[in-house]
């Protein structure tokens, strides 16, 4: 096999793989808060301390993945485009 064919091989198993993984869980964890919707801030003895709420996922600590915010955009582009125009025949 040929590197340039093993490296599209490659490729189209990451692609397909990450298709996959946005079709069964469409949402990751925050990077920012890492999962917690807050950020962790240590006391002065070094304890772990709740922070402030995380902006970026509103303290939920999830977030919508790049693939599935391309496919909802596309879906709903998709399906602006193409609805049927509900019109009344008269004869």
């Amino acid at each position: 096999m040929t590197p340039a064919l093993l490296a599209i091989a490659c490729l189209l198993a990451v692609t397909l793989g990450y298709c996959g993984l946005c079709a069964v869980s469409p949402f990751g964890a925050c990077r920012k808060c890492r999962g917690f919707g807050y950020a962790t801030r240590t006391n002065r003895r070094g304890q772990l301390k709740r922070g402030r709420s995380c902006r970026r996922c509103r303290a939920t600590g999830r977030r919508i993945r790049v693939g599935r915010w391309l496919y909802n955009r596309w879906a709903r582009i998709h399906r602006a485009g193409t609805t049927q125009p509900h019109t009344e025949v008269t004869r």
